[in-house]
């Protein structure tokens, strides 16, 4: 059986979600846990099906995630609003010393809580645009696959600076773990 819009799964990476939309060959999924929609294979093994709808089943109905996932859309596209996400402690009122190799040029000094603002900024920015890609009315499955795959892959050259994040669930994440 082929899920439809609605059904509630489970990935072993990404924790429960919602399906928003189909394409041809994937679902995109609303994660709770990070507040974001991501393509995931139709054949992938690891989504467990919470409560399944069937693909046609859900036309025309508005429920909870629906709401829920349309009010999150609305509020990410038209405000600045970003979720708290804490630096770690022991880089408090740490600095990031940028030391060029030749020893007559001056070196720059940036507080850590400023560049990570910044880092955090550029995830919350790839988030949205990611989004917009998975609910462009123009674009094909494909292309919002091949589109999808160029995001995974800036998340993945993101991962350096997990370092820098409290908590591990707000840790970028390349394609190596889906």
């Amino acid at each position: 059986m082929e899920l439809g819009i609605g059904s509630r799964v489970e990935h072993p990476n990404f924790g429960r979600g919602v399906i928003v939309d189909l394409g041809t060959d994937f679902y995109n999924i609303w994660f709770k846990s990070s507040n974001a929609v991501r393509s995931i294979g139709k054949n992938f093994e690891g989504l467990r099906i919470l409560s399944a709808t069937e693909k046609g089943e859900s036309a025309g109905i508005v429920n909870t995630a629906d709401l829920e996932f349309m009010l999150h859309k609305v509020l990410d596209d038209r405000t600045d609003i970003s979720e708290k996400v804490e630096l770690g402690n022991k880089w408090h009122g740490g600095t990031l010393i940028l030391k060029p190799f030749e020893e007559d040029m001056q070196t720059k000094e940036i507080p850590i809580e400023t560049f990570f603002h910044k880092i955090v900024m550029v995830r919350d920015r790839v988030r949205v645009m990611e989004q917009q890609i998975n609910a462009h009315k123009v674009l094909t499955d494909s292309e919002k696959v091949d589109l999808q795959q160029y995001i995974t892959r800036i998340y993945g050259s993101l991962t350096t600076f997990n370092v820098l994040f409290k908590n591990t669930h707000e840790h970028f994440k390349g394609a190596g773990k889906e």
